[in-house]
């Protein structure tokens, strides 16, 4: 079993940087794409950003490309959101997953049978 917890997050204004992380206890998630999707109570979730298990390739909804860098240390078994450039329609609650598929579409495999973070609420003013 795998556990995922979050920190990071907060409150910040528009155009500032908050960065999430995302550790893994239980088991490493060195073969596991990780991810983080968003979702605000009530709303669909949307995916964020996914990095693959080497690390080597990441990939990034169009809404946040240019703005998020998503990495990960396998050897401290974490993976990382750096957001920039925030906009106030980040304001979300942001959550981490790991997935264990060969075949996975990262932009929308993340599921219920994934291993999920606690969740961590990003707020952007005005």
């Amino acid at each position: 079993q795998i556990q995922l917890v979050q920190s990071g997050g907060g409150l910040v204004q528009a155009g500032g940087s908050l960065r999430l992380s995302c550790a893994a206890s239980g088991r490493t998630v060195s073969p596991y794409t990780m991810g983080w999707i968003r979702q605000v109570l009530g709303k669909e979730h949307e995916f964020v950003a996914a990095v693959s298990w080497t690390g080597a390739t990441a990939y990034y909804d169009d809404s946040v490309k240019g703005r998020f860098i998503i990495t990960r240390d396998n050897a401290e078994d974490t993976v990382y959101l750096q957001m920039n450039s925030l906009k106030p329609k980040d304001t979300d609650v942001y959550y981490c997953a790991a997935a264990l598929r060969a075949t996975m579409d990262p932009y929308t495999g993340f599921g219920a049978d994934d291993f999920w973070g606690q969740g961590s609420q990003v707020t952007v003013s005005e």
